[in-house]
């Protein structure tokens, strides 16, 4: 006797029926212990045919595998955020311009055909002998001389002097007056957050007037030579700098994203040769937007100040309640009074002239805290923690300075102009401000990306508003996130509201996907929110398509507008007031925004005008009132940024010595 197996398919290219022998299955199952010694099939035998033969069970068993299978793998995957680099500096090149050293004159025509012999030698004796520059006397020593430079700097140096061979920076080899003013601009490099070590070029040596009558004599013209490329090269790479800044940000980390400016050099060096004012030249080039003069002032500014002369510390680790008493409480008093603005001291005059260096933190000096706390943008709840005392006793002025060179460095990341209309979000600060011409700047509070999802910097063009929006999951957050759930709970997408769907676009249960295959990249599958109150984006989503799938969004999520430090997201910037800057990007009004949401479904709305919008990091920034205003390190970039300067120093300084 034989068992027929479950597959009756026939026909050309498929399997022909296969039979068991009852003989081998009976084997089976005395082997499995399911089969008594009578022969008779018991309990256990009946549940080794059912394995057998039930698909259902089949089924549970390969996704009891399948689910053991994902957990082990929802330990081990993980997408990696992007990561900080090792940074590298431009390097710089040694430049030759022996090309250059050969003396060009015109030549003799030649005679014309039929021409008489005398005549010719006639012609000939009447031709001058050619008039040597002062340049083309010099032009020997570019024959063995060298330097290093940036190779943009390099070859606008030699596009120049081939096109253009003349001395711009002396006269009979001493500097000329618009040498002396490019040299004291160069000096004054700090005032725009630049190094003048950067730039430093030695004077020449009194150049000689004699015929040269032997090799190892002075060259007439010799040091006169250097000095020009040398200040040619410094002033060029001065305006580079000042353009583009000293540091290419897409080799700090993965999460900048920055354009690096094209400089035109060869304009830059026709400017300096043709211009009077060289100096002005090379001024010109650093960006003229009111946040850079902003700045540039409060560099001046700090730099004037006496270092932390009258500073006040509060001892770290205190925490001060309504009550409580603390020998810190006189310092706090004294922080106030020193940093709070002179409205506050006018409202509080009685609190601080009744004050005696009591250590009991009352009533009254805690509703100066308060008054204090939403001065600084601050949870105004009266209580002295970390963030309370950061505002109170200020940043030192080395770490104004500091924060205020990076600033500087970071603005010349960005473009000249920001747009008449923008939209600009500091991450530090957790704030996004809308600006347009003739219009009321709009600032509100944002919450940004974690540290271990941090937001990037970068800029782009808003483009859509989108109405009830649906939450299209991320890659990262199915694998980081979600996976490990439905390792627990197949069925967990599908009870959260979430819609799974495939490539193509087919609906498909959480419980029916090989999540093992989507976290290894083997299979795709599509995750979203359905739009609603617990829509991860809220009612409002402000689109400007980038990789980095970053935009401004609403959120369910709204106390933690309350708190200080904002940076809790995946990296998607969340607003405080999404419809007024929904609003503000197109144009109409609040209740127009309300309207459209209102209606319950899921629409696009396109933003018409040319709106860049700057997803940046400045821990020093101008605010709505033009003050510069200084922020924590929230990712450490400022950190980064200052140990890319310092291998930028380091190279540049191995490269003059």
């Amino acid at each position: 006797m034989t068992v027929l197996n479950r597959d009756r398919s026939t026909g050309p290219g498929r399997r022909p029926i296969q039979t068991v022998p009852l003989k081998l299955l009976l084997m089976a199952a005395v082997t499995a212990g399911s089969i008594g010694a009578v022969g008779v099939p018991d309990a256990s035998a009946q549940g080794f045919f059912q394995r057998i033969f039930n698909p259902e069970y089949q089924r549970q068993q390969e996704l009891r595998l399948r689910q053991e299978r994902l957990r082990e793998k929802a330990k081990k995957v993980r997408v990696s955020a992007p990561r900080y680099y090792t940074y590298k500096p431009d390097a710089w090149t040694t430049v030759s311009l022996a090309e250059l050293a050969k003396v060009k004159t015109a030549a003799v025509e030649a005679p014309a055909e039929g021409a008489d012999v005398a005549d010719v030698s006639a012609v000939e004796a009447d031709v001058p002998a050619p008039v040597l520059t002062d340049f083309d006397r010099a032009r020997p020593a570019l024959k063995d001389l060298r330097f290093k430079a940036l190779p943009e700097v390099a070859d606008a140096v030699e596009a120049h002097y081939r096109e253009s061979p003349s001395f711009i920076w002396t006269d009979k080899g001493t500097p000329n007056p618009k040498a002396l003013d490019v040299l004291t601009a160069l000096e004054d490099a700090a005032v725009y957050g630049l190094d003048p070590e950067d730039y430093r070029v030695a004077m020449p040596v009194a150049a000689s007037n004699g015929a040269e009558s032997d090799p190892g004599e002075h060259v007439p013209g010799r040091d006169a030579m250097a000095f020009e490329m040398a200040l040619s090269a410094a002033v060029l790479t001065y305006i580079l700098d000042a353009e583009r800044g000293r540091v290419d940000p897409n080799r700090l980390s993965g999460y900048h994203d920055l354009p690096r400016h094209d400089v035109d050099l060869v304009a830059a060096m026709r400017d300096l040769h043709t211009r009077a004012e060289a100096a002005a030249v090379m001024v010109s080039h650093h960006p003229s937007s009111s946040h850079f003069a902003a700045l540039k002032a409060t560099l001046a500014e700090l730099r004037a100040e006496d270092e932390d002369e009258g500073r006040i510390v509060i001892a770290p680790g205190t925490f001060l309640k309504t009550g409580r008493s603390s020998p810190e409480v006189k310092n706090v008093v004294a922080a106030v009074k020193k940093n709070g603005s002179a409205a506050l001291l006018e409202k509080h005059a009685e609190t601080l002239a009744a004050y005696g260096d009591e250590e009991l933190y009352g009533a009254d000096i805690a509703a100066m805290v308060k008054d204090f706390q939403k001065e600084n943008d601050l949870s105004a709840d009266g209580i002295v923690g970390k963030n309370t005392i950061r505002a109170l006793v200020g940043v030192t002025n080395a770490a104004k300075i500091a924060k205020v060179q990076l600033a500087m460095e970071r603005s010349r990341w960005l473009p000249e102009d920001l747009g008449a209309r923008n939209v600009f979000i500091n991450q530090p600060s957790f704030t996004a401000t809308y600006s347009g011409p003739g219009e009321d700047p709009l600032s509100m509070r944002v919450v940004v990306g974690k540290k271990s999802n941090q937001t990037n910097f970068f800029y782009d063009k808003i483009e859509i508003v989108e109405y009830n929006p649906y939450w299209g999951v991320p890659y990262s957050i199915i694998v980081n996130e979600m996976i490990p759930k439905l390792a627990r709970d197949p069925s967990y997408l599908d009870r959260k509201g979430y819609e799974v769907t495939t490539v193509s676009g087919r609906k498909v249960s959480s419980a029916s996907v090989d999540w093992y295959a989507v976290a290894a990249k083997q299979q795709s599958i599509n995750v979203r929110q359905y739009p609603g109150r617990s829509n991860a984006l809220g009612e409002v989503k402000i689109l400007f398509p980038n990789k980095h799938h970053i935009y401004m969004h609403d959120t369910p999520h709204k106390k933690l507008f309350n708190k200080d430090q904002r940076a809790f997201s995946h990296g998607c910037v969340r607003l405080h007031d999404p419809k007024g800057m929904a609003a503000a990007v197109l144009g109409t009004s609040k209740d127009y925004i309300t309207a459209q949401i209102a209606q319950g479904q899921n629409r696009q709305e396109r933003v018409e005008d040319d709106i860049p919008v700057y997803v940046a990091y400045f821990t020093a920034w101008p605010d709505v009132s033009g003050t510069v205003a200084y922020h924590p390190d929230i990712y450490d970039r400022d950190r980064h940024l200052l140990k890319a300067l310092d291998t930028t120093d380091k190279a540049r300084t191995a490269a003059r010595s």
